[in-house]
């Protein structure tokens, strides 16, 4: 077994696409029948979604190994004992570097 699709629902979906794509992510606009505009990426074999939300976004924390000189380029000075940042939802994304 293995996970294969990760949503994540956020309150500005722009915002969040253009973090994760400084990051390195490139993701691909859809939308299905009249459901909402929402963006899509895949990570090996995880489906990365973002969606919309009206209300509160998720909870949930990610973790990504980047290249050395990308870690850089994020503020990483944070109280938590992982090195990260927020994404524009208040999102903690633990970076770590690629090796």
């Amino acid at each position: 077994m293995h996970l294969n699709l990760l949503v994540l629902r956020c309150r500005d979906i722009e915002a969040t696409r253009t973090f994760y794509t400084q990051l390195g992510l490139t993701f691909t606009r859809e939308q299905h029948g009249s459901g909402p505009v929402h963006y899509s990426t895949y990570l090996g074999g995880l489906l990365l979604e973002l969606y919309p939300t009206n209300g509160e976004p998720d909870n949930v924390r990610l973790g990504f190994s980047v290249p050395p000189t990308l870690l850089a380029q994020f503020n990483t000075h944070t109280q938590d004992p992982f090195q990260g940042c927020r994404n524009p939802d208040g999102r903690f994304v633990a970076l770590s570097v690629d090796e």
